[in-house]
């Protein structure tokens, strides 16, 4: 099975200099934990994510203004995507190796058509149960320092 199969198509976006309320906004009213940021919405090509941790920790625990933007909180560095030719092993890999529940899926070009969440590789019937296991264990491992 490919990631194509598996993932939730043209999610909701930000860019980089949307504000930080319009990335909340989205995850408020589509209920997810993260919005894909794409350069622009004519290229969309893949620049980071914003969660809702980096929400929480990067700018309401530091008690940052009403005027930030998305480019000042999300996450650049490190970003586990997959294509969309990617079969699902891969997607789980990229999940256990950055710890995360969520991946984007670009095509060829890098340009983002989609994202995978844990959910979504829980219901793919393809995926053994004790894999699926596997996967959430792994995501939610506290980081070691």
């Amino acid at each position: 099975m490919k990631a194509h199969e598996i993932m939730t198509p043209r999610p909701d976006v930000v860019t980089p200099a949307d504000p930080l309320s319009r990335a909340a906004a989205i995850m408020r009213d589509r209920d997810v934990g993260m919005v894909p940021v794409v350069a622009d919405t004519a290229s969309m090509m893949l620049e980071g994510v914003i969660t809702d941790r980096d929400v929480a920790v990067r700018h309401v625990a530091d008690e940052h203004g009403n005027d930030c933007t998305v480019g000042r909180h999300m996450s650049r560095e490190n970003i586990q995507a997959v294509t969309e030719s990617d079969d699902v092993a891969s997607v789980i890999a990229a999940m256990e190796r950055a710890e995360v529940r969520r991946v984007p899926v670009t095509d060829a070009q890098g340009k983002l058509i989609g994202v995978i969440a844990q959910a979504d590789v829980a219901r793919c019937d393809v995926i053994p149960t004790a894999l699926v296991a596997e996967v959430v264990k792994k995501v939610s491992e506290p980081k070691r320092s």
